[in-house]
């Protein structure tokens, strides 16, 4: 390979690296405003769920009053200020 070959691939790999740099730092602030879940925080089963209960109140307009509701229920302290046990 010639010097100029040597040249062209490590200005690729170094524009390739500063991308990835680039895109990681777009999805961290994506991340920070909380419209997606990228490498410091991560999304719960109920994450997963929620989506799919959304994705099926498009498809089944008469599931929409369950994803309504779950949205705006909050877990509710027990009387003696414990936090709800799952299952319960």
């Amino acid at each position: 390979m010639t010097a100029a070959g040597v040249v062209r691939v490590l200005a690729i790999a170094v524009a390739a690296g500063v991308l990835a740099w680039l895109l990681d730092r777009a999805l961290l602030a994506m991340e920070a405003r909380g419209w997606i879940y990228w490498r410091r925080r991560r999304g719960g089963s109920g994450t997963l769920s929620s989506a799919f209960l959304s994705v099926q109140s498009l498809l089944e307009p008469e599931k929409r009053h369950v994803a309504e509701r779950l949205r705006r229920e909050e877990p509710e302290a027990d009387e003696d200020g414990e936090p709800p046990r799952h299952g319960s």
